[in-house]
């Protein structure tokens, strides 16, 4: 008998999160509400600081507000990493600013801290690292640059729950904004949802008004106060950026899982560094001994060695009957990017070299030992027997 298609990611939903959803539509509140509020407060009290957080129906969306707060615009420059979604860089145009790409370290696949500071001009306004993988990007240098030369820094933590820097989580650094993912195949979903976290009272509550229209009350204010309540106004052309309570009744139980989560994630990539050490393949960066991976993705490359290419190597792995998926294609070899900023694929060596090689194998909490056994085997099959 055939084996299923394994897929190449699952979100995790159990009972809770149904009987969660189930209530909110009982409630009558099924847009942002109460629940909204709840899980911006229970996200709050996982980052263990005195953090302002703000819910929002997609990570992109977060790093939008967070770098409008900041007053980004026309003529100005963001710098982040090639190596990322194209969310990461297309929220800069969405503001008429341009995007400065950097290319990644081969260690660790995250933005080269050592070429950051070439790249600022006086029309810089942000650094926007991107904590690939689940693994954090070298922060301290990264805010000793930003302090340098008093620019913000924006983090894309799409990746990162419940990533860990030097022991703090990512997240509750000194950062002016971090943004995180809800996405089906994230850490932990919503299905769709990200949340901005900030410990700046002004840059979070311009996020509030701007994620609504830019109407200067909160929905949830307008509607359950017992006095009259049709009043307010717009003070900026906001965007429709809120987290139902939907989204939200789900973001509460899944955040109570966010560690169990992680151990099952770093047990799957255990099991697979061991099984793996002895093949063509380069792993992916394991994290330093004080902080924590969240492994989001398990990323390897194919070495030189390997008796077979990266795309016939996913297509094996797919007549198999298992999903892997690539991580990411740089964005200087898209159309957009690459025209509109005359970018050459030679531009990020690194960043070329390793999209070139690297396939992201399963890696999901839904998955069984046997699920991950037969990736194992997948694999093995492959390289040695080619």
């Amino acid at each position: 008998m055939t084996e299923p298609f394994l897929p190449f990611a699952l979100p995790d939903i159990g009972e809770p999160e149904i009987d969660a959803v189930v209530s909110a539509l009982r409630s009558g509140w099924i847009t942002t509400g109460p629940k909204a509020r709840q899980f911006e407060s229970d996200f709050a009290g996982f980052l263990h600081a005195e953090l302002d957080c703000v819910a929002v129906n997609s990570a992109t969306a977060g790093m939008h507000l967070a770098l409008e707060a900041l007053g980004v615009g026309p003529g100005d420059e963001v710098i982040t990493t090639t190596y990322t979604f194209t969310s990461t860089a297309e929220v800069i145009r969405y503001l008429g600013a341009d995007p400065v790409f950097v290319d990644i370290s081969a260690e660790s696949l995250n933005i080269d801290c050592a070429q950051i500071e070439s790249r600022i001009t006086p029309r810089t306004r942000a650094i926007m690292p991107v904590h690939f993988a689940g693994l954090s990007c070298d922060m301290d240098a990264i805010h000793a640059i930003a302090d340098r030369h008093n620019i913000a820094v924006v983090e894309d933590a799409a990746h990162a729950l419940p990533t860990r820097y030097r022991r703090d989580l990512v997240g509750s650094l000194k950062s002016h904004a971090t943004v995180f993912s809800f996405y089906a195949t994230k850490t932990i979903t919503t299905g769709e949802g990200g949340m901005i976290v900030t410990r700046d009272r002004e840059l979070a509550q311009r996020c509030r008004t701007m994620r609504l229209h830019g109407i200067d009350r909160d929905v949830f204010d307008r509607y359950s106060a017992s006095k009259p309540s049709w009043w307010y106004e717009v003070v900026a052309p906001g965007f429709k950026y809120n987290m139902t309570d939907i989204a939200a009744a789900i973001g509460i139980e899944q955040l109570k899982k966010v560690d169990t989560f992680q151990r099952r994630r770093q047990e799957i990539a255990r099991r697979y560094l061991q099984a793996f050490s002895d093949l063509a393949l380069e792993m992916p960066p394991q994290a330093p001994a004080d902080d924590l991976h969240a492994w989001h993705l398990f990323v390897v490359r194919l070495t030189d060695k390997a008796s077979i290419d990266r795309d016939a190597f996913i297509q094996r792995m797919t007549d198999k009957g298992i999903g892997c998926s690539v991580h990411f294609i740089p964005l200087h070899l898209h159309p957009y990017w690459r025209d509109t900023y005359k970018l050459e694929p030679e531009d990020f060596p690194v960043a070329l070299k390793v999209f070139t090689h690297a396939v992201s194998l399963p890696l999901y909490t839904r998955m069984s030992d046997s699920d991950v056994e037969r990736v194992i085997s997948g694999v093995r099959e492959i390289l040695i027997d080619g």
